[in-house]
């Protein structure tokens, strides 16, 4: 009897030590698979669409009370819904009901509200710019919500007026363009709807929709932080992968993605990064992601962070 209970006690404490890393596999793996599905859904979904601008209505007011702000719950009811299976639609004032939470864990750890406008999700969406190339504002709009019939709960950022990409050639214009006007929606996903852990990085990730036709659809899923230091553009990709062999260098858009999930990711004020994009062999892309410039940049003599995303 002695030696039933020894090892009954042995195989108590082995599983007590390595349940929760099985069950964190476990749910990652979960995880993972649910988000490319639903990336999946949403990539046919967008591609249905004829454009992603012009939905709802948004006129700004002397104040919150008087200005009128259909624009996100408008493009989820006329535009999103005619291709996509929704189960439960939700204005700015109701998003709980959607399963939506109030406070979500970002991927550095820290506790964040989630947010309830294009303001909060990244005030840098919202405002007046211009340089030599763009003159553009957008207008503040509040989020609405949608639950699929998956139970996926997810947040949408509409900006209705977004534009095509420009594709101007900086080495005879003299210079990048801000990417605010090219996103169009932010999609802010939660799995399993108001259950735990409201992760980003495990149950929580995000989604962007940019320009209104031919519409790119992205979902890029970072590493907990940028690495260390700053990289030539030519060594930027390897050190992507000498991290980890699953992550790899995201591309522009990607990175524009990054840049208006800004607060999901870091509190980090950290400016450009490189990505995967080219212009020519030894001109890249790089992303600003406190202002939201997109510029480009010599990969031979030229230095930039590097900020890796899971394949």
């Amino acid at each position: 009897m002695a030696e039933i209970l020894l090892s009954l006690t042995i195989i108590g404490v082995v599983a007590a030590i390595t349940l929760p890393s099985l069950t964190g596999n476990i749910n990652e793996r979960t995880w993972n698979t649910q988000r490319k599905a639903l990336f999946a859904r949403m990539s046919q979904a967008i591609a249905l669409m004829p454009a992603l601008n012009g939905y709802g209505t948004l006129i700004e007011g002397n104040d919150s009370t008087s200005a009128v702000d259909t624009a996100a719950e408008t493009f989820v009811t006329e535009g999103l819904s005619k291709v996509l299976k929704i189960n439960n639609i939700c204005d700015s004032e109701h998003l709980a009901d959607c399963g939506v939470v109030s406070k979500i864990t970002a991927l550095n750890g820290s506790q964040i509200d989630m947010p309830n406008t294009m303001q909060e999700l990244n005030s840098n969406m919202v405002g007046s710019y211009s340089n030599i190339h763009d003159r553009f504002s957008i207008i503040d709009t509040k989020a609405a919500a949608f639950e699929t019939l998956n139970g996926e709960s997810i947040t949408v950022f509409y900006n209705p007026y977004c534009l095509g990409s420009l594709n101007e050639n900086p080495e005879s214009s003299g210079g990048g363009f801000y990417m605010q006007p090219k996103i169009c929606a932010n999609f802010i996903y939660d799995l399993n709807g108001n259950k735990g852990p409201n992760t980003v990085g495990k149950d929580i990730g995000f989604i962007t929709a940019l320009y209104p036709f031919d519409a790119v659809l992205v979902a890029p899923y970072p590493s907990v932080n940028a690495l260390n230091g700053t990289y030539f553009g030519t060594a930027a990709s390897k050190a992507c992968s000498d991290y980890d062999s699953e992550y790899r260098l995201p591309n522009a858009d990607e990175l524009a993605s990054m840049f208006i999930n800004r607060k999901l990711l870091t509190n980090s004020t950290i400016s450009t990064c490189w990505s995967s994009s080219n212009i020519t062999s030894i001109i890249g892309w790089g992303q600003r992601l406190d202002n939201g410039e997109r510029d480009d940049f010599n990969r031979t003599t030229q230095q930039a962070y590097v900020w890796c995303i899971k394949r």
